[in-house]
């Protein structure tokens, strides 16, 4: 058996890379090519009110820990509701979808294993023009749909609305 050899992935507070993906900002924290394959780490900052589309994804597991805030998961048939401490897991192949409820913005760690979707973001993204979150708008859903498909993922319908809005 080879043992192959690499150097600890390290990123410190701060670091990685950043992209703006619809409303939320985005920080890349480790890569399938930083942990041989076996998973993506993104740190997100999403704002009261925000969610993405209904999307499934085909080629990678995608769970969710909430460091802050108050995030309602729609993953299948079943709706939950995180906290700050909370974990959540979406199987590939199980339609999801989140939307960040309550006064503040919500911080969430998602783990893509295995690694690889974590490009998704930074392909469909853009690069920040400063600190902090990008400003309203709204999304390039035909981009979202063109990037998605080449990471196996689909859209498949709307985003949630936060409770009391519907």
């Amino acid at each position: 058996m080879e043992v192959v050899e690499m150097a600890a992935p390290f990123v410190r507070a701060g670091e990685g890379e950043s992209t703006w993906f619809l409303a939320n900002r985005m920080t890349v924290k480790a890569t399938a090519e930083s942990t041989n394959g076996g998973f993506g780490l993104v740190e997100s900052w999403i704002p009261v009110g925000h969610s993405p589309p209904l999307h499934v994804h085909r080629r990678e597991d995608e769970s969710f820990y909430v460091l802050e805030g108050r995030v309602r998961f729609r993953v299948g048939d079943e709706e939950l509701v995180a906290e700050a401490g909370s974990f959540v897991f979406a199987p590939r192949d199980v339609p999801h979808t989140f939307v960040v409820e309550g006064d503040s913005a919500a911080r969430v760690l998602t783990l893509l294993t295995p690694g690889g979707g974590e490009r998704f973001f930074l392909d469909a993204g853009r690069i920040p023009e400063g600190p902090g979150l990008p400003p309203p708008g709204r999304p390039d859903v035909e981009k979202l749909r063109r990037v998605a498909s080449q990471y196996e993922a689909e859209i498949i319908g709307p985003p949630l609305s936060p409770e009391g809005s519907r």
